[in-house]
This record gives C-alpha cells, sequence and structure tokens, in this order.
C-alpha cells in the first residue's frame, strides 16, 4: 500500500489500483474503498471494523438478483446471517419501507451490536440508512453500492431519509457510515438507462467542481457508454473524491456542500408533480442541470458558451429525457418550496459562474423562474424534433 496526499492506493491481485478515501464525519472519519475488484476484499474490510454480534443485509429482490451472488461471496456472509429485502422503487422510499425494515430486523434477532449492510442503489441507500440510523436508536452501517448514482454521489456524506407526498428526503438524519466499499464490476448488470442516469451526478461533479473531468466526459464520452473498465475505474474514484472533499468540510449542508445540488431544486420538484413514478432520479437531475444552466444564463450569471456546452454533454450521455411533464410553473414552483434549500419561503438555486465552480443564490426573481420553467422543455422538444429533421 502507498499513500499520496490523503488518498491510498492498494495494489490488488488483478494490478488494478484500489484507492481509498478518507471522508470526515461528526461520528469519526470512516473511508470509501473504491476500484475493481472491491467486493473480493468485503470480508476482509469488514472484520478491520471490529466484531458485530450478527450481519443484515438490506437489499431489493432485484438488485440481489443481479449481484446477490457476488456480494455474498465478498461478505462470507455466515448463517446467523439474515437478508431483509423491500421495494426500491423511488415510490417507495417512505416511512412504510422504514418500518418494514426495522420490524424484519427485530425478527431476526438484530442487537445493539449488529452490523447493516445496504447493498443497492441510493434508495436502498437512503431507506436502509435510515433504518440503521433509527432501530435501537443507531446500529453501524455500511454501504455497498450497486448504481453510479450511489457509488459517485449518494453513499458518501451520511445523508439517509425518505420522500413525503410533500416533497423529496423531508424526513431523515445525517448518519455516516463505517465504510462504503464501490466496485465498478457490480455496474456490469445494470440497464443501459440505469447506467446513463447515473452519469448525470458524474456531470454534475464536473460542472460544480472539476473543469478537466468535464472535458474527459466529452472526450471519452463513447467509452464510458460501453462501460469502459479502465475509464471507470479512474472516473469513479475522481467522482468520490470531490463528494469527500466537499462533504468533510460541511457535513450538515450548512454552506459548501449546497453546491452539490446543483440542478436538484428542479429535479426534486419534477420527481415531486409525477409522483415519482415518471422519473429515474438521474433522469430529474439531467433536466434540472439543462434548466439550471439556462436560469444561470438569464440572471447573467452562466455564460452562453458553458450552457451549450452543458445542455451537449447531458443529452450526448443520457440519450432522449422523458419527456416534461405538462404542469403549469405555478405547481413547479409550489413543489420547490418544499425544497430543503429554501429558507423562509424563499427559494436558493446553486448556479454555476463557469464550468469547474458553482455558488448558490437566494435573490432570484420568481417571474425569471417562471419564464425558465417555461421555455425550457420547448427549447429541448424544438431541439429533437430539429435534429430528427436533419436525420431524416
Amino acid at each position: 500500500m502507498r499513500c499520496l496526499r490523503s488518498v491510498c492506493y492498494i495494489e490488488n491481485a488483478s494490478s488494478m489500483k484500489i484507492k481509498r478515501i478518507p471522508v470526515k464525519s461528526s461520528a469519526g472519519p470512516y473511508s470509501v474503498v473504491s476500484g475493481s475488484g472491491v467486493i473480493r476484499r468485503a470480508a476482509q474490510e469488514i472484520a478491520a471494523l471490529g466484531r458485530f454480534s450478527s450481519v443484515h443485509v438490506v437489499s431489493s429482490p432485484k438488485v440481489w438478483r443481479a449481484v446477490g451472488k457476488t456480494v455474498h461471496r465478498g461478505l462470507r456472509l455466515s448463517k446467523g446471517s439474515a437478508v431483509h429485502f423491500f421495494d426500491d422503487a423511488e415510490s417507495a422510499k417512505n416511512l412504510r419501507s422504514v418500518e418494514q425494515i426495522a420490524r424484519s430486523l427485530c425478527r431476526a434477532g438484530a442487537d445493539r451490536r449488529s452490523l447493516v449492510i445496504a447493498v443497492g442503489g441510493g434508495v436502498v441507500g437512503d431507506v436502509g440508512g435510515f433504518a440503521a440510523a433509527g432501530f435501537l436508536r443507531g446500529v453501524k452501517l455500511v454501504h455497498i453500492p450497486t448504481t453510479v448514482v450511489s457509488q459517485v454521489d449518494s453513499s458518501i456524506g451520511g445523508k439517509t431519509g425518505v420522500n413525503l407526498p410533500e416533497g423529496k428526503n423531508l424526513v431523515g438524519s445525517f448518519y455516516p457510515p463505517q465504510l462504503v466499499l464501490t466496485d465498478p464490476e457490480l455496474l456490469r448488470t445494470l440497464s443501459d438507462r440505469e447506467f446513463r442516469g447515473g452519469l448525470a451526478e458524474v456531470i454534475k461533479h464536473a460542472i460544480i467542481a472539476d473543469a478537466p473531468m468535464f472535458a474527459i466526459l466529452e472526450r471519452d464520452m463513447e467509452k464510458i457508454l460501453h462501460r469502459d473498465r479502465h475509464v471507470l475505474a479512474s472516473l469513479i474514484p475522481r467522482n468520490v473524491e470531490i463528494k469527500a472533499r466537499v462533504v468533510s468540510r460541511d457535513e450538515h449542508e450548512s454552506g459548501l456542500r449546497e453546491i452539490l445540488n446543483f440542478g436538484h431544486t428542479f429535479a426534486h420538484a419534477l420527481e415531486s408533480v409525477t409522483k415519482y413514478l415518471r422519473y429515474q432520479h438521474g433522469e430529474a437531475v439531467a433536466w434540472g442541470m439543462i434548466a439550471a444552466a439556462f436560469l444561470g444564463h438569464e440572471l447573467g450569471v452562466t455564460l452562453a458558451d458553458d450552457v451549450s456546452r452543458i445542455v451537449s454533454l447531458i443529452r450526448r450521455l443520457l440519450g432522449p429525457l422523458a419527456p416534461w411533464p405538462r404542469v403549469p410553473p405555478s405547481a413547479m414552483l409550489n413543489a420547490m418550496r418544499s425544497d430543503k434549500k429554501a429558507r423562509a419561503g424563499i427559494l436558493r438555486f446553486v448556479l454555476s459562474p463557469r464550468i469547474g465552480e458553482a455558488r448558490s443564490y437566494d435573490t432570484v426573481p420568481l417571474h425569471v423562474v417562471e419564464r425558465v420553467l417555461h421555455f425550457t422543455p420547448r427549447l429541448i422538444t424544438a431541439s429533437d424534433k430539429h435534429a430528427r429533421g436533419r436525420r431524416g
């Protein structure tokens, strides 16, 4: 093992580099161990955390069918271990699912010295993490993320929680894990839609904090879409480092961490008004980033060339987006007022002055937001029709 600054590198058996990326939290530091083959080290990494009375995996039937055998071998689960399933659809990210998991843990004999391992995407991590935070007032937690979104974003930083009919992620807690194991090999079973949708968070990180990575995404689009293992092996840890750096400096979203919500004020409203049934989270974030880029331009914050690059990259990497819902701007604005960043009813938006930078703005005129809500879907739809006409 060798270390460079705060990141340690471990050579694994296949000579691929495994990175150990530290994250600071109020509950103590933890590591994100990232690289191809990490899952085969899972039992060893977890054993280093200490002894547990029992181990409980929280996942979904869909995830377990795809990666369960691989994860089971890596964890070397004993007979006393249990696997608890729940529906990981965004529409099931609610308090009922938390109760279901907690009761299942009770029936399986989990106690305060038990370990919960959340295996899945963002919904599994958020709901399973919230269940771990609340069960017996908190049991130890490990994340094994299996989607692009969860590997580069949601598994890092300690956010857990569920949705209410009134809005996204309105009930939850900051509950950092003991460890995150991120293996790009677990992404192989993702559908094309799931994989592309997850790239929205990668684009977001590039826009807010890493202009050179944005250029890499533009250059290596085809390799990324073909899931080139070498590209992913460098891209995923790079995103983990961005997220880790931000949340280590601002764990509870009191300032800097807000930049991670670029595009999310629009995205959460889109998910809410469609009752979490139309979009995968990454797809909503993609629309949200396009709208945020347009809003930034309308306010004189974001340069036209940067808007063009942002919109172009999103559409190249993610392909055709699910249609914008047929709801009036007023409905979207009402949904936005439930956003966690809103203060005293005043909407706050994360905007990008230039690719590689972002900050929050809270003096955005509502009529400008309404104008962006009106013309964003029309501009994209018109552009799609023009592109189809040219191909025809």
